[in-house]
């Protein structure tokens, strides 16, 4: 009787083969699923070498597998896993309402190596993170800040640079920085909306977007500039870059004080000089300032208290226009002598500061590359300016008061169309 307990001996032999086989198999396998291990080894981790005292069933050395782990996926090596991952996450921010407050999260989170970008939408209390891994630290770090910080939602990031779309718009009616800026407030709540590239000598705007094309149009037709959708195309190439925000609000306030003044000075001349002309001009230039004002304004603020502010502009400017109409139709009927040599001073002093206004927004505008005489001399501004000085000219020339009311009357009602424009930003 052998030892496997039966009479038959080639029957033993045949399952001591299979037994044997069997085991070399798990072996190979034990083999081959420790190669694969050993091949996804951390790129910051020293692998651990083997104990030379430990064998396996097999027979051979046990190996460990890289970054110190053994066969078993331990929890660090599933987070270092999710890592690769790349998510967005989405916070509401109700306290964030200012430049400071952005720096103070920025500084927050810098500390984080798995942040890899922050989006600030400030008007909205609005930050999204994109990030590796899970979003329980970022979170932390907010909520320790006390603003207010809640997660609304995270989930996988695609990137979707190849899909991104390039749609070009013809606005006729967009002409001057002032238009540029009501077509960014527009468009600024929509999240689909990636880049802005303005050619305001073309009347053109490329819209760099991710889907919406439907609700981009309808937001640039509700504004009255005649936008017009040419073409939609694939994007290539870089988007156009994120304006710097200190500087935008440093060229916004120089607009702003520019336009501010030469409002102010531009109405006192009208009234000494008897000029509708003058005055009128003053309310292009009121026109202007409220806009870069508003913009200004929207750094720190909601949504809907830019749009009460644009309105209330648009309110204001309305008023004016009509009470300078009324009063061209008053000095129509009851005659007026205007002063042409205060027109033509204050007319070229009010074209220079558009001309400079226009200056340092080109200055912002991929190195002023769209810094062309053509565009300068098609904006609205400009001509009004120049409308001014001829209806300067001409007075002095004739000695009648017709063309100051003239040009009265038309840029009255160029204001009054702006007005219109802004009430029906929604």
């Amino acid at each position: 009787m052998s030892g496997c307990g039966c009479n038959q001996e080639s029957s033993c032999e045949d399952t001591k083969q299979k037994q044997n086989e069997s085991k070399t198999d798990s072996c190979k396998i034990k083999d081959l699923a420790t190669e694969e291990s050993e091949s996804s080894c951390c790129d910051n981790e020293v692998q651990q070498e083997p104990n030379p005292d430990e064998k396996d069933s097999c027979g051979s050395k046990q190996s460990n597998s890289c970054c110190g782990s053994d066969s078993i996926t331990s929890p660090e090596k599933i987070r270092g896993s999710e890592d690769t991952a790349t998510f967005i996450s989405d916070y509401s921010i109700p306290k964030m309402d200012c430049s400071a407050e952005e720096q103070m999260v920025r500084m927050t989170l810098s500390s984080l190596v798995d942040v890899k970008s922050l989006v600030f939408d400030l008007p909205n209390r609005n930050l999204k993170v994109l990030h590796n891994g899970e979003s329980n630290e970022i979170t932390a770090k907010l909520e320790a800040l006390g603003f207010g910080a809640k997660l609304n939602k995270t989930e996988a990031y695609e990137n979707k640079e190849q899909a991104q779309e390039a749609s070009t718009f013809l606005i006729p009616k967009m002409d001057c920085s002032a238009e540029e800026q009501m077509v960014r407030m527009a468009l600024s709540p929509l999240h689909e909306v990636k880049g802005l590239s303005f050619d305001l000598s073309q009347r053109q705007l490329v819209v760099f977007h991710t889907n919406g094309i439907n609700e981009i149009t309808t937001k640039l037709e509700a504004l009255g500039f005649g936008a017009k959708l040419v073409e939609t195309v694939k994007a290539t190439g870089e988007l156009p870059e994120t304006p710097d925000p200190t500087k935008q609000a440093k060229v916004l306030k120089l607009l702003l004080a520019i336009n501010g003044v030469l409002f102010f000075i531009e109405f006192i001349s009208g009234i000494i000089a008897a000029s509708t002309g003058l005055i009128a001009d003053s309310l292009d230039m009121f026109a202007d300032a409220a806009v870069y004002g508003i913009a200004l304004y929207a750094v720190g603020k909601a949504a809907k208290y830019q749009l009460k502010a644009a309105h209330f502009a648009g309110w204001i400017q309305l008023l004016l226009a009509l009470i300078v109409i009324i009063d061209v139709v008053r000095r129509f009927m009851f005659g007026s002598e205007p002063e042409s040599d205060l027109m033509i001073i204050i007319g070229f002093l009010a074209l220079i500061a558009n001309v400079t206004c226009l200056y340092l927004i080109s200055g912002h505008r991929d190195g002023g590359a769209h810094m062309k005489a053509s565009w300068i001399f098609s904006a609205n501004d400009v001509i009004v300016n120049m409308g001014v000085i001829l209806a300067g000219v001409l007075v002095a020339w004739t000695g009648s008061a017709y063309p100051d009311l003239i040009i009265g009357i038309l840029v009255s009602l160029f204001v009054l169309n702006g007005a219109r424009k802004i009430l029906a930003l929604k």
